[in-house]
């Protein structure tokens, strides 16, 4: 027994529907079919301009203490150990935004405090930190 399919040939008045196709997934056509996760604290640009702003700060006015180059340095290492812990936790258990732009800052200071030690040493061919 065969079942007679409705067709061009034996319905005039059938219309020809396109079969409907899967997309591609370059222009989705509707939601997802997994969840989607966010990042309950995205790292936004003003967490890291605020956290390194605040490390510029804190490393001036520890670097501020300093009378010479070898407590200049020193104090940077210190102020940049403690902001380093500081980022750490932020990064772990606070805004990430913010402990990424003082970790940063805090690179770059001591980047400074080394090209100023090392501008020196060359210059006078003395260790100037001890």
């Amino acid at each position: 027994m065969t079942i007679a399919r409705p067709g061009p040939d034996r319905d005039p008045g059938f219309a020809a529907h396109p079969l409907p196709r899967t997309p591609s997934g370059l222009f989705p056509a509707g939601p997802p079919t997994r969840p989607t996760y966010r990042e309950p604290h995205p790292v936004t640009g003003g967490g890291v301009a605020a956290g390194g702003g605040m490390a510029a700060a804190w490393l001036l006015l520890f670097g501020l203490l300093g009378t010479d180059l070898a407590t200049y340095v020193w104090w940077t290492v210190f102020a940049g150990l403690l902001a380093w812990a500081t980022a750490l936790v932020l990064v772990r258990y606070g805004d990430r935004g913010v402990g990424t732009g003082v970790a940063i800052v805090t690179a770059g200071g001591w980047s400074i405090a080394a090209a100023v030690v090392a501008v020196r040493w060359a210059g006078t061919g003395d260790w100037p930190l001890w």
